[in-house]
């Protein structure tokens, strides 16, 4: 029997409207909004529980959907060729079989659907799932052999790819969206820091925000009992270390209330207080404890203060439940907080900054996205990037800003100017 282009419309149409369903699932699929599939869900929704079954095994259900789609347009295409080289036989009757499938394809099978995806995501994703889980139903196996011949060719040359591995990253998907609604305008910087921070935590470990053992304020325990309570007296914190014969010999946490209520209790008067025996048992953590772990350990021992130490056990500095979540939602103060001057606006739009500023903070206060993988402080960054320690008068250049070095104190950087990001001009020839 003897095809004509006229007999075989109806089923190049056909074809083409299948193709077109698979471009409108992947893009839809991959498109739609998790959080509100998931509130759908919860809601009652079964498309939408189908869209997060299918959107939970990503990679099986955009190969079964390519693997239709290929099947499909090959076989449209395959039919028009049979068709059009009958009517003109040779090199021509190719050529515009090609070039017909080609404009009929772009157009009708990937255009067109796409676009209509992209605009409803969501409602397209939800419509489709149901025809969608059964071509993957279908197409499973052979996109599961697929899966595995690939995984081996890869491995050939040092590629390992779990059967597991997620296409997207969550946090990296979050952060995305949050980057680009600041860009738009539609989240304010503030917020954009405060989810970033939150983001970040799994990521940090504790000896990025602790407060170094130079700033700690510590109690020596052979004091006598006046002169310990008139110190805690003027210690803007409630928690002092108490150490014996040397600050790295950390005996106890001396905490102001206990203190307060030892007092009231004793009838000989603060003289007679015994402050070790007040003290608490100190919590050492070592400097690699994840900042997300240490949150839930501090939510989990309710307790607000722990020491970190280095892998030898020495004393490194100290880390609180406030510092955590001022990663988050940015400096607390209250009205017992000494505000150090750390950072002072210039009229030039630069800074003039103390060396032991965190850089976190440093982008927060002017909106800047300097580098803080490397170093902790301002001080640091430029140590690591000069490889040596600058002296007085010396100025660098990197990450888009000029540091100027304006005082240092033996071998510590107590003082920088930071310009604002310098613009990068190309002259013109």
């Amino acid at each position: 029997m003897k095809l004509t282009l006229v007999a075989i419309a109806p089923v190049i149409v056909g074809l083409l409207a299948v193709s077109a369903f698979f471009a409108a699932a992947e893009t839809a699929m991959t498109g739609a909004s998790r959080g509100r599939m998931h509130q759908l869900e919860r809601e009652g929704d079964k498309a939408a529980k189908r869209v997060n079954r299918l959107i939970g095994n990503q990679e099986m259900m955009i190969g079964a959907v390519l693997l239709g789609a290929n099947l499909i347009n090959i076989l449209s295409s395959a039919l028009v060729t049979e068709v059009l080289t009958a009517a003109i036989p040779g090199a021509w009757g190719v050529a515009l079989a090609t070039g017909v499938m080609t404009v009929m394809v772009l157009v009708f099978a990937e255009v067109l659907p796409k676009t209509l995806a992209i605009t409803r995501s969501d409602d397209v994703a939800r419509f489709l799932s149901a025809p969608t889980e059964l071509v993957v139903l279908l197409f499973g196996p052979v996109v599961a052999t697929v899966q595995f011949f690939v995984r081996k060719t890869l491995r050939l040359f040092g590629i390992h790819i779990d059967m597991e591995t997620d296409v997207l990253a969550a946090h990296e998907e979050i952060r995305g969206a949050v980057e680009y609604h600041h860009s738009e305008g539609l989240v304010e910087t503030r917020d954009r820091w405060m989810l970033g921070g939150v983001l970040d935590l799994s990521e940090m470990d504790v000896s990025q925000i602790m407060v170094h053992r130079k700033s700690i304020s510590m109690l020596d325990a052979d004091l006598p009992p006046r002169e310990l309570v008139e110190a805690v007296l003027a210690d803007p914190h409630t928690r002092l270390p108490l150490y014996r014969d040397d600050s790295d010999n950390i005996i106890g946490i001396l905490h102001a209330k206990d203190l307060l209520r030892a007092v009231a209790a004793t009838e000989g008067g603060v003289d007679k207080v015994d402050v070790a025996a007040i003290a608490r048992e100190p919590w050492f953590i070592p400097d690699t404890t994840n900042l997300k772990e240490q949150l839930n350990a501090f939510l989990k021992r309710r307790t607000h203060f722990a020491l970190v130490v280095d892998e030898y056990g020495a004393l490194q500095g100290l880390v609180t439940l406030e510092d955590i979540l001022e990663e988050i939602v940015g400096e607390i103060e209250d009205e017992h907080d000494v505000v150090v001057e750390g950072l002072r606006r210039q009229p030039d739009g630069s800074v003039i900054v103390d060396g032991g500023v965190a850089i976190r903070d440093l982008n927060r206060v002017m909106d800047w996205q300097l580098p803080d993988e490397q170093a902790v402080t301002v001080a640091g960054l430029v140590i690591h990037e000069a490889q040596t320690i600058p002296l007085p008068g010396q100025t660098f250049i990197f990450h888009g800003h000029r540091f100027q070095v304006l005082s240092r104190q033996r071998n510590q950087i107590t003082t920088l100017r930071v310009s604002a990001p310098i613009e990068r001009t190309v002259d013109a020839d």
